[in-house]
C-alpha cells in the first residue's frame, strides 16, 4: 500500500514530545553523569597566548604532584597518533599543540587523575615557554597581513585538494560565484549604484550541557560515550586518526543538553580517546562553561555589498564580498563561506551577480556551524542593505521587494531553480504580521516606535545520505534505528510519528534507539536543519520496507486472504510456532539529482534538494535619551512544508528568533588581544524571560514534493531575519541605521548624536 495514500493518524498531529517525562523527573541519560569503574577525569592545560613557537614544555612539577596518575602533551599523542591532526574538512587542528599555539586557550597538554580537583590544581603547574609570533585577530587584517596562522593550507577532503600546500595566505578557502553575463556591464548601464558595508561579531553558543566525553578501552577497540552531533562522523575520523577500522571504534550518543552546533565534528572526542589508549583506563573530560567560550564560537563576518538598480527600481546587479572570521583552525568554516556564500545574493531576481566568499584564519578560538550556518549574518547584510536602497529611492520596502523577489520557477543566483517554494507568500504575510502599509502609532516625546521586516533564503546541505532500519516485532510494536540526535529538537517523536503513520499503529508503540555506531546506521549528522528531511525519508522508506516484508510474510502463512483480519501476533505464530519474531526494513536516502557547482562560477542546475524561507517582522520602542531599544513584538513566519508535529515546529521557530534576538541585542564574545574576557554568563548575557517580547509565529500550509508527507527542516528558519528586521524597525522609528551588531543602546545612542551633528551629546 502507497503510504502517501494512508489516511494521517501520526503525521500532521502535536504528539506530545517523547522524551518528555523523562527530562522533567531527571531519568534522561546525558553523558555529564556517566560515571565509569576506574575511570579517570581529564583537565586541560590551555595556552595564555595568541601566537607562538612552543620552545619548551615542563610538566614535571605536575607529574609528581599527588593523585595525578599521568601527564600528556602533543609528543605522547602520537604514540598512538602517529599523524595527529584532525578535522572535517582540513585536518589542521593537533590533538594537544605541537610546535606552536595559535590562539589563546588551545590545549597545550592534559592532565589524568581519578580526582577532577586534582587535575585541575596540576595543570596549573605545567610550565610552557613560549617564543611569541605577531598575532592576527581581524578578519580584513589578516588578508593582508604578512604574519601567516598557518605555514601551508591541508585540505583533508577532495573536493578542495586543490588548496593543498598552499603557503603565506591567511585565506583558508575561497569561493567564488559568478552569474549572468557581465557584471561590471550590469553596474555600468544601473541607474543607481548602492554601496554599504556591514559587521558582525563572534558569539558563543553556550549549551547548557558544555561539551563532554568519555573514552573507554574495550578489548581490541574503544567506545566513546560522547555529547556530539555527529556520532558517524566521529567513528570515521577517530578510526582514521588511530589508524583502525571503524568497527573498532564505537561512539554512542544519548540525549544532548543542546546543540546549535557546537557539538558537531570533533570537539573533545580526538583527545579523550588518546588519552584513554595512553591511560589504558576510561577518561572522561568535561568542559566547563567557561572553557567553552574558548572551544567554539559563531563566525564572525564583514559583509560588502553594492547593488545596481534600474530606472524602474530592479535590481539588476549585485556583488557581494564576505569575510568570515573563521580561527585558528578551519573546522567547517569553508563549508560556511561556501553554503552561505551561494546565497549572499538573497532571495531576489538579479541577473548578473558576482560573490566572493571568503573564510579567513585569525588567532582566535575555533570558528564553527551554529544555527543558521551563517545565514544569519548573510540576512544582516542584504536585508539591511535592501532597505536603504528603497528609502533613497523613496520606494516602500515591501513594494521594491515585490519588485524583484524570486517566484516560482525562476532561477536563483546559483543557477539552481525555485520549486515549490513559498517565498512570495513569506513576504507577504511577515508584512501583514505588524499591517505594514496600515497607520501605525510611532510614538511621541522621547519614546520613539518603529517596525520593520525582512525575508531570507537558505541551500539545505547537500550531497548527504541517511539511513534507518525499522524492525517490526511480533507484539505489533515497531523500533526505529536512526543515527539522528535529538538534542531538544524533538526528532524522536517526528521520526516515531513518520514510522507510526507508514505502518498505521500508535505512536507510543513506536521505540527510538538512539545514536550506536555499533548497532544504528549511518547518518551525517544533525545539522542544517536536514534531518527532518533526510532521516524522515529514510525512516518513511525503512518502514515501508518492513511493511512490505510483513504482508510478503501474511501470504506465506495464508494471512492475507482478502477481508482477513488476523493479528501481527497470529502471522508470526503461524511462521514460528509460537508469537515470536521480527521483520526488519532497511533504507538509504540520497537525494536524488544533486549536480556539484562549478568551481569557478558555482553555478549548478540542482545544487540543493530543497530551499528554505523565513521572515521575521519587528515592532520596536527606542529610548532617544539613552538609545535603549525595546523589542514589543515579533513575527515569524516560516514555510516548513507540511507540518509533522505542529506545536514542535513552533517551538523550534519560538526558540532559533529567540537565540538571535540574544545575538542581535546582546551577545558578543569580547577579546582583549586573543583573550576572551567575559566567558561567563555573569559577563555573557542571553536573553532571559524578561528579554522576550510577544511572539507570534506563522507557519504555512506549504508541501515539499519531494519530503516526508511534505515536510521540510524548519530549525534554522526562526533565526535567519530577525537582526535585519530589528534594525529595519530601529531606522523607522529613529530614522539611524546600524551597520554593526549586537545593537545595543550605546550603538543606537551614538548613531543618534552623529545624526544630529552632536557626538558627544552635548546639546
Amino acid at each position: 500500500m502507497n503510504d502517501q495514500a494512508i489516511q494521517s493518524q501520526a503525521v500532521g498531529a502535536s504528539h506530545p514530545r517523547r522524551e518528555a517525562r523523562q527530562k522533567v523527573t531527571g531519568r534522561v541519560e546525558y553523558i555529564h553523569n556517566l560515571r565509569l569503574p576506574n575511570m579517570l577525569y581529564g583537565k586541560i592545560c590551555r595556552s595564555t597566548v595568541a601566537h607562538a613557537k612552543i620552545v619548551s614544555i615542563d610538566t614535571s612539577e605536575a607529574e609528581a604532584y599527588p593523585g595525578v596518575e599521568l601527564v600528556l602533551t602533543g609528543e605522547d599523542i602520537r604514540k598512538v597518533m602517529p599523524d595527529p591532526y584532525f578535522g572535517v574538512m582540513f585536518h589542521d587542528q593537533p590533538v594537544l599543540a605541537l610546535d606552536k599555539v595559535r590562539y589563546v586557550g588551545e590545549p597545550v597538554a592534559i592532565v589524568l587523575s581519578k580526582d577532577s580537583n586534582i587535575a585541575d590544581d596540576a595543570c596549573a603547574m605545567i610550565d610552557v615557554q613560549y617564543e611569541e609570533l605577531e598575532p592576527v585577530f581581524d578578519e580584513l587584517e589578516a588578508l593582508g597581513a604578512s604574519t601567516f596562522v598557518h605555514e601551508e593550507l591541508k585540505p583533508g577532503i577532495p573536493e578542495i585538494s586543490f588548496l593543498k600546500g598552499v603557503r603565506d595566505t591567511n585565506v583558508g578557502f575561497p569561493y567564488q560565484l559568478r552569474h549572468g553575463n557581465d557584471v561590471d556591464a550590469a553596474f555600468e548601464a544601473a541607474e543607481h549604484v548602492f554601496e554599504h558595508e556591514f559587521r558582525t561579531h563572534p558569539s558563543a553558543h553556550v549549551p547548557l550541557e558544555p561539551p563532554v566525553t568519555v573514552a573507554e578501552p574495550t578489548g581490541e577497540g574503544l567506545t566513546i560515550h560522547t555529547a556530539n552531533q555527529s556520532p558517524s562522523f566521529v567513528s570515521y575520523e577517530i578510526s582514521r586518526l588511530l589508524g583502525w577500522p571503524q568497527s573498532k571504534v564505537r561512539t554512542r550518543v544519548p540525549f544532548l543538553g543542546g546543540g546549535f552546533g557546537a557539538k558537531l565534528w570533533i570537539r573533545l572526542e580526538a583527545l579523550v580517546a588518546a588519552a584513554a589508549l595512553l591511560a589504558k583506563r576510561p577518561v572522561k573530560v568535561s568542559l566547563s562553561m567557561e572553557e567553552q567560550f574558548y572551544t567554539i564560537t559563531k563566525h564572525g563576518a564583514t559583509l560588502k555589498i553594492k547593488s545596481g538598480v534600474d530606472k524602474d527600481g530592479k535590481i539588476i546587479a549585485r556583488k557581494c564580498n564576505v569575510f568570515w572570521n573563521g580561527g585558528a583552525y578551519a573546522d567547517i568554516g569553508p563549508a560556511v563561506a561556501f553554503h552561505a556564500g551561494m546565497t549572499a545574493a538573497g532571495p531576489y531576481d538579479i541577473a548578473d551577480v558576482a560573490i566572493d566568499s571568503l573564510s579567513v584564519y585569525t588567532n582566535r578560538p575555533v570558528a564553527g556551524a551554529m544555527r543558521g550556518f551563517g545565514h544569519p549574518q548573510l540576512i544582516w547584510a542584504y536585508e539591511n542593505h535592501t532597505d536603504m536602497m528603497a528609502h533613497e529611492l523613496g520606494i516602500d520596502p515591501l513594494e521594491f521587494r515585490r519588485r524583484n523577489i524570486l517566484r516560482e520557477g525562476a532561477e536563483h543566483a546559483t543557477g539552481t531553480k525555485l520549486n515549490t517554494s513559498a517565498v512570495e507568500q513569506v513576504l507577504e504575510r511577515v508584512a501583514a504580521g505588524v499591517d505594514w502599509g496600515k497607520p501605525f502609532d510611532k510614538g511621541e516625546g522621547t519614546i520613539k516606535r518603529g517596525r520593520g521586516f525582512a525575508i531570507g533564503i537558505k541551500a539545505s546541505i547537500a550531497p548527504s545520505t541517511s539511513e534507518a532500519i525499522v524492525r517490526i516485532s511480533s507484539d505489533g510494536s515497531a523500533t526505529l534505528y536512526c543515527s539522528s540526535v535529538d538534542m531538544g529538537q524533538g526528532s524522536d517523536t517526528a521520526h516515531a510519528q513518520i514510522v507510526a503513520e507508514v505502518l498505521d499503529i500508535p505512536v507510543e508503540r513506536v521505540h527510538v534507539v538512539h545514536p550506536d555506531t555499533d548497532v544504528t546506521p549511518y547518518d551525517t549528522g544533525t545539522l542544517g536543519s536536514r534531518s527532518l528531511y533526510h532521516m524522515g525519508n529514510a525512516a518513511r522508506l525503512a518502514a515501508l520496507d518492513a511493511k512490505d516484508k510483513l504482508d510478503q510474510l501474511a501470504k506465506e502463512v495464508g494471512a492475507a486472504e482478502p477481508g482477513s483480519n488476523v493479528p501481527i501476533w497470529e502471522i508470526f505464530a503461524r511462521k514460528n510456532g509460537m508469537p515470536v519474531g521480527n521483520v526488519v526494513g532497511t533504507a538509504s536516502f540520497t537525494p536524488p539529482g544533486h549536480v556539484p557547482p562549478d568551481p569557478m562560477t558555482g553555478q549548478s542546475p540542482d545544487i540543493t534538494p530543497y530551499w528554505m524561507f523565513g521572515g521575521t517582522a519587528a515592532e520596536v520602542e527606542i529610548d532617544t535619551e539613552t538609545g535603549r531599544v525595546t523589542i514589543v513584538k515579533l513575527v515569524n513566519v516560516a514555510d516548513a512544508g507540511k507540518l509533522i508535529n505542529p506545536k514542535i515546529v513552533e517551538h523550534q521557530i519560538s526558540g532559533a528568533s529567540i537565540m538571535q534576538l540574544g545575538q542581535t541585542m546582546q551577545e558578543k564574545v569580547h577579546f582583549d588581544f586573543g583573550q576572551v574576557t567575559n566567558a561567563s554568563f555573569a559577563d555573557y548575557k542571553i536573553p532571559s524571560m524578561l528579554d522576550i517580547p510577544e511572539i507570534v509565529n506563522d507557519l504555512l500550509d506549504s508541501e515539499e514534493a519531494e519530503g516526508p508527507f511534505g515536510a521540510k527542516g524548519a530549525g534554522e528558519t526562526g533565526s535567519f531575519c530577525v537582526s535585519s528586521a530589528v534594525a529595519n524597525a530601529v531606522f523607522d522609528a529613529v530614522g539611524v541605521r546600524v551597520h554593526e551588531m549586537p545593537i545595543t543602546g550605546e550603538t543606537v545612542y551614538r548613531a543618534l548624536r552623529e545624526a544630529a551633528n552632536d557626538p558627544l551629546g552635548e546639546d
